[in-house]
């Protein structure tokens, strides 16, 4: 009876813990709750342009202490509707500090961070485009990352 008390918790927590809703701003979300994240398990969104659009997008991305690194490297692309890159960029945020402490506090059991990745993004071309976010780290598969939201601010 203990061990069903303690996965009943741990799976409310882990649904209501540092879990985040979508909003219209939220181009895409991907939970990684009870998995772990592949090198290339992509995150990725297809969305349609009709007209020239600007987006100012940041990262929504929320770890455990689970996280082995101090750092997250990522590259964000845009693909157009013939599936060659539009933008693509490379990404390294430091997430702790030389002595390994986490950057922000901590919150609902997780660390979250607002992170910058492309300023002034604009597509002239109407079609349909691909967001996509991957990750780089050098050890995969990658643990203690749980949540993440791509954001148009």
């Amino acid at each position: 009876m203990k061990v069903y008390r303690v996965l009943v918790v741990s799976f409310f927590l882990c649904l209501f813990g540092c879990g985040q809703q979508m909003d219209n701003k939220e181009l895409l979300q991907r939970s990684f709750y009870g998995t772990v994240w592949e090198r290339f398990d992509y995150v990725t969104k297809d969305i349609d342009i009709t007209k020239v659009t600007t987006y100012d997008l940041s990262l929504r991305i929320s770890f455990t202490d689970d996280y082995p690194y101090n750092d997250i490297s990522l590259v964000f692309t845009v693909f157009d509707e013939h599936e060659d890159p539009y933008r693509a960029k490379g990404y390294k945020f430091n997430l702790k500090d030389e002595e390994g402490h986490w950057n922000v506090e901590k919150v609902d059991g997780c660390y979250t961070f607002t992170l910058p990745i492309n300023k002034q993004l604009t597509i002239t071309d109407p079609g349909k485009y691909r967001f996509r976010l991957e990750q780089k780290m050098p050890i995969t598969p990658v643990v203690g990352v749980k949540e993440l939201t791509l954001i148009n601010n």
